[in-house]
Formats: structure tokens, sequence, C-alpha cells
């Protein structure tokens, strides 16, 4: 045989070759974002997206879920299925959630008026359930219809199995997603949009400030909702208006819940800020036409919270951070840690195990936000809270009850032993 034709072969191989290895790594990179987080940015009103990064990648959305859960609830009201008025009665089942809670106990009553309030504001786990149960008589009823109605409102990706977004196998969404159902929101109940920008809530002596921290902060901002798990990063559906353009932000995978702010605020600015260059842009469509990517949400456990970090993940006030980890739980406003079988903080399913592996060479690409955009978000002020209770809904003018502190269990490890009493003394 010729030498030239002896050469031609492993030349033919290694071109097959080259095109089987490119192929590989246009899949291995069509399986994973280009980095460990997820955004959206798009217009309200049209739905055009101006930016997005990764947002059809799933994601765990944590306590964003309680955004379904509102949808859910504003649509019974809707429906005139239930009332602001109506009373809903807390369950062992609700008394039982991990914090962030209000911690009511098991037979208390509260409208859903007020329990929208506190599970929007506090983003409280109790009363998502006390919700959930009273629509829909149970979670696993509550969680079918959310996960219906995600289906209609055309969120492709999303699936829910409880209503607040504590950690259970299968509570998956993505940034495209919920932008689709903060917009919904917006379309479809202009007239409770007061729901998702409350700046804050006082129960009795308690004030509790919007765990959103653009409200206040960022001018126009209007909603909507955090949400943090180990699992997914810190989380925010943020949304603004100006000058009649109405914008909204998802933020998902931040390191911190500074940094999550601090880039939706760079992002809304961005939508707000003309740019004499945008129509050289392509156009990335509207947010119902982004292809969903079938794949496994990536797993920022380790990232998050795992014993190399030096400080907390909850580097800022957000409280969510603080939530019951495996069998144990940790203060309000400390980083929570997967423990054992556990998984983390107040908000939404977290996949066992260490870290996806699709992502894990990526969880290095998280960031603290830039100095240089810190300016966005002006000094926080002082916010007039609203006044949420328990029981019937007050009459204007009738006296105002005082509220009891709802009652905090005590394990029974951690009672002190009552001391014996002491043997009288035999009389000589």
């Amino acid at each position: 045989m010729p030498r030239t034709k002896i050469l031609r072969i492993p030349a033919l191989a290694i071109a097959l070759g080259s095109i089987a290895l490119g192929s590989l790594v246009a899949a291995t990179f069509a399986t994973k974002p280009a980095r460990a987080e997820a955004t959206i940015l798009i217009d309200a009103d049209s739905g055009k997206v101006l930016r997005e990064q990764n947002s059809t990648y799933p994601w765990y959305p944590a306590s964003t879920s309680k955004l379904m859960t509102l949808y859910v609830t504003l649509k019974a009201l809707k429906d005139h299925r239930i009332t602001p008025d109506t009373l809903f009665t807390v369950s062992r089942n609700a008394y039982m959630q991990a914090p962030t809670k209000m911690g009511f106990s098991i037979g208390t009553q509260v409208t859903v008026d007020n329990a929208v309030k506190m599970m929007m504001v506090k983003s409280a786990n109790d009363m998502a359930v006390l919700l959930a149960e009273g629509v829909s008589g149970s979670i696993d009823k509550f969680a079918e219809q959310m996960t219906l109605t995600a289906q209609t409102l055309g969120m492709t990706e999303s699936n829910f199995v409880n209503p607040n977004g504590l950690p259970a196998d299968g509570q998956i969404t993505s940034a495209r997603d919920l932008a689709i159902l903060a917009r919904a929101l917006i379309r479809d109940f202009p007239e409770d949009n007061f729901y998702w920008h409350i700046p804050a809530i006082q129960f009795g002596r308690r004030v509790v400030r919007n765990y959103n921290p653009l409200i206040g902060r960022y001018p126009g901002t209007d909603g909507m909702k955090t949400g943090f798990i180990c699992a997914s990063g810190f989380n925010l559906v943020a949304t603004a208006t100006r000058d009649n353009k109405h914008l909204i932000a998802v933020v998902l995978g931040a390191p911190s819940g500074a940094a999550r702010a601090v880039k939706a605020a760079e992002m809304l600015e961005s939508g707000f800020t003309s740019n004499p260059l945008a129509w050289l842009m392509p156009s990335l469509g509207t947010v119902d036409q982004l292809k969903p990517i079938h794949t496994d949400p990536p797993n920022l456990k380790d990232e998050m919270c795992g014993k190399h970090r030096k400080r907390p993940a909850a580097d800022d006030e957000d409280e969510e951070a603080g939530a019951a980890e495996g069998n144990g739980a940790t203060p309000d406003g400390a980083a929570a840690t997967d423990g054992g079988d556990g998984a983390s903080s107040t908000d939404n399913n977290v996949a066992r195990g260490d870290a996806t592996p699709h992502f894990s060479v990526l969880l290095s690409a998280l960031r603290a936000p830039s100095p240089k955009n810190a300016n966005l978000l002006s000094v926080d002020v002082p916010a007039t809270p609203i006044v949420v209770y328990t029981g019937p809904t007050r009459v204007p003018g009738a006296p105002v009850p005082v509220e009891p502190s709802p009652k905090v269990k005590v394990a029974a490890h951690v009672r002190p032993k009552a001391k014996p009493a002491a043997k009288p003394k035999a009389t000589p």
C-alpha cells in the first residue's frame, strides 16, 4: 500500500475524533450554565426579555415558592370561594413548620388577609400551610393546584410539592418561570398588588421588615419575594416601576443576600436606562418563547454552607437563612448548614448529597457584588408597618386587644428538673 494512503487513514480518524470530541464538549456545555447563577430581566407589560443568563435552567425556588401560594390564594378570592375575612385555623401541621414562622399555637384563627401579609413580609412558613389547608383542604391538594396553575400559566419547568418552599423532593422552577409568575400576578391581580410590597408588619410589639431589601432602598421598587436554601443560593424576584415602565428582575443562586439585592438593582437600572446602542443587540424575544433546558438543577450546598466558608451565608439581615437544618435548627439570621440527610433553611427543596456533578466545577464562579454597584441601593429609611393580628377582622375604631406572644415549645431535655422535696428530719 502506498505510503500516502497509510497517512490518510489516521488523518481521517483524527478528524472524526475531533468532530466527536467537539460534539461531546458541546453537549456537555449544553447541560450546564456558564456560571452558577441564573438571571432574567423582562418588561412586565409586553413580556419582552431585556437580559437573561441561564434563565431556563431548573433551579430550587426556595421561598419564592410563596409567590405561587399567593397566586392560588388570590385566585380563590377572585372566584369568591373565600374572602379576605375568612378565618382559617392553625393546625398541628402548620404549627410544626420550621422557622421562619409566626409560631401561633394550634387552634389559633387567622384571617386570609392577615395570613397573606405575614407570609409575604415575614416569609412565614406556618401561614403558607394555613392558607394551603384552608383553601384546598390539605398540602397535597394545594400543591397539585400550584403545579396545575403553573402549567396553565406556561411555567413549563415548575413543579411544587409544598406551599412554602421548605426542603422537599420535586420543588423545582427556573428564573424564566418565576418571571412568568410575577408577570401573571401583576396582570391578573392588580387590585391586590399591595400584598407584595408591604414594607413591614407589626404584630403586637413585634415589627418585622420585609425581607426584600430593595423595598425602600431602590427607587420604584414594588415587589416581590426573596428565598434561600443552601442548595439554591440566595434568590430574589424583584419588580420596579419608573416613568410608566414596569420591570421584573429575577436573580437565582446569588452568593449572599447583599449580592442578590445589588444584582437585581443593577439589572433593573440597566432596564430603566436608555441605551443608544440597544438596536444593535439581537432580540431575545418574549419570556414565554424561551426554551426550557432539561437537566438537573445545580446544588450549591457546599458553596453556600460548606465548612470551608469563613462566614455565614446570611451576611445580611435575611432571617430566612436561619431555618431548620436536618434534625436541628440554627438561630434566626444565622447560616443554615445541611446536616446528615437534612436540607437547609426556610426555603424550598434541596437535593441531598454532594453538589450536582454538572455544576461542581462552576461553583467557584460565585462572587460578591461589585462595590461600584452598591450605590444603587440608598440608605435604608424607616418604614411604617401594617398592623396584623389573629382572630376575626377588626372593626375600624374598635379597641385593639393586646396580642399574646406566640408560645415557644421548649424541648424536654432543656427544661430544668424540679428538685425533690427535702425529707423531714427524724425527731430524736
